[in-house]
């Protein structure tokens, strides 16, 4: 990937927040994870204003904005934006040069499910056909036939949207995804633990038990502790349909295995080049390429989402709810891949291999390649390493700005 690929179109023009993983040859001679700005004369550590992503998004986003923007250089230099992403390939990277990490850290990863008509429909088709994607086809087509595309124009929660779910259960069509589709509340479920992500150029996983699977390319919110969208990036929320499709209780099982969350490659914060708005309008495009020769190529666009960001956001953050370090939250996706791909009636599903690129004009690129969970890197980072490490590093620091001391 060139760097021209990797950045959004308009280049270096947004404020873009990253995590690097800085090996001790540079900086503090212990090595781990600091916050950094990327710029066109640099990737520059800026754990001096924040020890983390979390804590910078918290208590000081106008100095990163103002940081971000002036002409000095605005902390240590790091390298070149294309010489860590070139470092940031897992099968490639060398541990002794900086590379790129999923950027959010404390920050718990939380996703919304069933947030479009297309996936809606597909996930209707899951628990109908119970998983077994040889049954999907027919399905597909008698519930296209009596549902139609109307459903984009029901507004959740409406009385319209009442209306057709007392149609809906007279036919005996009801569903549970079609509850949390067109009914007053959004799904909203824990995707992973903090630091549990991978990130641009690491290892996705799929749980070896599964047979149907896909990637699911969606934008990500950046919401501060009041709730506040204060960026956004893209995700990757890897998916079992067979497992799913069994039963939604079995969501857990299918949505978080080992490397089966992959976000980034950065943060583009909201500013005066990136709006709201413009936050709404994206579109994604998403491809994957086999080692057999196979490809995939489809796009979304966030403006077909049936709710809009700030309502998913008002319902996971409120008062009955609060998330003290900010949240990452997962839009849901419009894309849900019927393509065969092995053999007629199966529809698609993964192969080891597989490179996974997600693309936004405004969001830059995210790639993957597909593994087993079992086979991808263990998760041996949690909090408490991360702890330890900032605490290693002189990097926690109390409100008047000193280093902790024992006693």
């Amino acid at each position: 990937m060139t760097l021209e690929e990797f950045l959004p179109e308009d280049g270096f023009e947004g404020t873009l927040l990253c995590r690097v993983w800085i090996p001790d040859q540079l900086g503090s001679g212990i090595a781990g994870p600091s916050p950094a700005l990327i710029r066109e004369d640099g990737v520059f550590d800026v754990s001096h204003l924040g020890p983390t992503c979390s804590a910078l998004l918290e208590s000081n986003l106008p100095a990163l904005l103002e940081t971000a923007s002036a002409p000095a250089r605005p902390g240590e230099s790091l390298g070149l934006p294309g010489e860590i992403l070139a470092n940031s390939l897992a099968e490639k990277h060398d541990s002794g040069l900086p590379r790129l990490l999923p950027p959010v850290d404390l920050q718990p990863v939380k996703a919304c499910g069933v947030t479009f008509v297309r996936s809606l429909l597909e996930r209707v088709i899951e628990e109908r056909a119970a998983g077994d994607p040889t049954k999907a086809g027919a399905i597909r087509q008698n519930l296209s036939a009596a549902l139609g595309t109307g459903l984009a124009s029901v507004v959740p929660g409406s009385a319209q949207a009442e209306h057709l779910k007392s149609l809906l259960i007279e036919q005996g069509m009801w569903s549970q995804y079609l509850e949390v589709g067109i009914g007053p509340y959004a799904e909203v479920f824990t995707k992973c633990q903090p630091l549990s992500a991978v990130g641009h150029g690491d290892f996705i996983g799929i749980n070896e038990i599964s047979h149907w699977n896909n990637p699911e390319p969606e934008l990500v919110l950046i919401v501060d502790s009041k709730a506040r969208i204060v960026g956004a990036t893209l995700g990757n929320d890897v998916n079992l349909r067979d497992i799913e499709g069994r039963s939604a209780l079995l969501l857990g099982k299918a949505k978080d295995n080992n490397a089966s969350a992959s976000i980034g490659p950065f943060i583009r914060l909201i500013d005066d080049s990136f709006t709201l708005q413009d936050l709404r309008s994206q579109e994604l495009q998403l491809s994957i390429h086999g080692d057999d020769g196979f490809v995939l190529e489809d796009r979304s666009s966030l403006s077909e989402i049936s709710r809009d960001v700030t309502d998913l956001v008002a319902q996971t953050i409120n008062p009955s709810h609060q998330y003290p370090d900010g949240l990452a939250l997962f839009t849901g996706t419009l894309f849900a891949p019927i393509q065969d791909r092995d053999a007629p009636g199966k529809g698609f599903t993964h192969h080891a291999g597989d490179r996974v690129t997600i693309r936004s004009s405004h969001l830059g690129c995210l790639q993957n390649r597909v593994t087993f969970s079992h086979l991808a890197p263990p998760w041996h980072f949690g909090l408490g390493a991360l702890m330890k490490n900032l605490a290693a590093r002189g990097l926690l620091v109390n409100q008047a700005g000193e280093t902790p001391t024992a006693g």
